[in-house]
This record gives structure tokens, sequence and C-alpha cells, in this order.
């Protein structure tokens, strides 16, 4: 992600939040297996497969 502008980073949507969230350089390396946008919604992953 070296000289890409903060408009043009890859973009995901929350599995739990269903909110968009933006690449950050601390998932680099992981960024194919990143689907929570925060420690928050990591730990409500439970509660929003039993929504579902």
């Amino acid at each position: 992600m070296q000289g890409v502008k903060k408009q043009n980073l890859p973009t995901k949507i929350c599995l739990v939040c269903q909110r968009p969230f933006v690449w950050r350089k601390k998932w680099e390396r992981d960024w194919d297996h990143v689907l929570y946008c925060s420690d928050r919604c990591r730990g409500n992953k439970a509660t929003a497969k039993g929504q579902a």
C-alpha cells in the first residue's frame, strides 16, 4: 500500500456491525483474514450469529 492516497485504500464490511472499515497499516500482512472492524465487534461475533 506504499504511495496510495487515503481515499483510495481498500474497504471491507464488518460482519457484526455491517459498517465499512478501511485498510490499516497494522493489518498489512493479514488483510485477507481481517473480518471485524474492532475488538468490540470481534467479541460480539457470537451474538451476531445468534441474530441471523
